[in-house]
């Protein structure tokens, strides 16, 4: 692979790769001397930001699958269907501003991730080097997995995450049926923290055929999804147990799937929803519940997108 070069005013091509000088010995980079970045204007800078950020918002504003929460679950979710479907719409809501969820560190401020078997079949398709000690695997930091999964989301041209963005609510349709979702009530995260604090601040609003919740069950929004469904009825919280890995892991794997029409929960969410317990600093589940929740959200997207048509249909008529 050839060496990446700084571009200079003077110079079409200075290779980055270090050079030695005959007499000193100083490392050499490029030369500074002349060195000059090109000019631009600050409001170009703002232009490009904004031009591209408000056509992502009227771009996804009608998505067919929205995630909440850019940790493990949610964005091996998003992984796997960008791999798969690179058709459809997704975006990825995240309350914070750094993604990642709690997988930047393995557990305790310790760096390395555990993964139990066979999770490990995931980090080989996103060509992660791991030590293997037989039922597990160990990532030397947590870090190198999750800036590797989140840059690998990130080109996928029909995904945008939308971070430092909070999901406040849902968007939901009443039938003979039932109660259904179809999207995402959003603001701001420094606003929806601060609504106590000011007068009303109206939210935004994304619709989508099929919402996949990995929102977690720490923080301000931990587990949003599933306490909004239980204030409307929907659903009765289990409540989280105890740590046991040996149960969790499992649980949270195959209880994984589509809770209420329009709605798949992931991740740790759904022990507050199944009373199953945590797992604490293994992710072997954390990926592989993402997995299954682009499997479920895949399995129902055209059922429910046949439905939100046959609303709009219906809508546009009584108009």
């Amino acid at each position: 692979m050839a060496p990446t070069t700084i571009q200079t005013q003077t110079t079409q091509k200075t290779p980055t790769s270090v050079k030695f000088t005959s007499k000193t010995k100083e490392a050499s980079f490029a030369d500074w001397e002349t060195f000059k970045f090109n000019p631009i204007r600050e409001s170009t800078v703002s232009r490009a930001m904004t031009r591209r950020y408000f056509a992502d918002l009227d771009k996804y504003t009608e998505s067919d699958i929205v995630i909440i929460g850019a940790g493990s679950a949610g964005l091996s979710a998003a992984y796997i269907l960008g791999k798969n479907r690179p058709d459809l719409k997704v975006a990825i809501i995240e309350a914070s501003v750094s993604p990642g969820g709690g997988c930047w560190l393995g557990g305790q401020l310790f760096s390395a991730m555990v993964v139990r078997k066979p999770g490990h079949l995931f980090l080989d398709d996103l060509g992660l080097k791991y030590d293997d000690e037989g039922d597990y695997v160990v990532v030397k930091h947590a870090a190198y997995f999750m800036s590797t999964l989140l840059s690998k989301v990130l080109e996928f041209p029909n995904i945008k995450l939308f971070n430092a963005t909070a999901v406040e609510d849902v968007i939901t349709r009443q039938d003979e049926s039932g109660l259904r979702l179809t999207g995402v009530v959003t603001n701001w995260t420094l606003v929806s923290l601060n609504h106590d604090t000011q007068s009303c601040m109206d939210p935004n609003t994304i619709n989508c055929n099929v919402v996949i919740s990995a929102s977690g069950h720490d923080g301000p929004f931990g587990a949003g999804t599933a306490k909004r469904m239980s204030q409307l009825s929907q659903i009765e919280l289990g409540h989280m147990r105890g740590l046991d890995m040996n149960t969790a892991e499992d649980a949270i794997v195959k209880g994984t799937r589509e809770v209420i029409p329009g709605l798949v929960v992931t991740g740790m969410e759904l022990a507050e929803i199944d009373g199953s317990n945590r797992m604490g600093p293994t992710f072997g589940a954390m990926v592989l519940s993402g997995v299954k929740a682009a499997e479920s959200a895949l399995n129902v997207l055209e059922t429910r997108k046949a439905q939100n048509e046959a609303d709009i249909k219906s809508l546009n008529h009584k108009c």
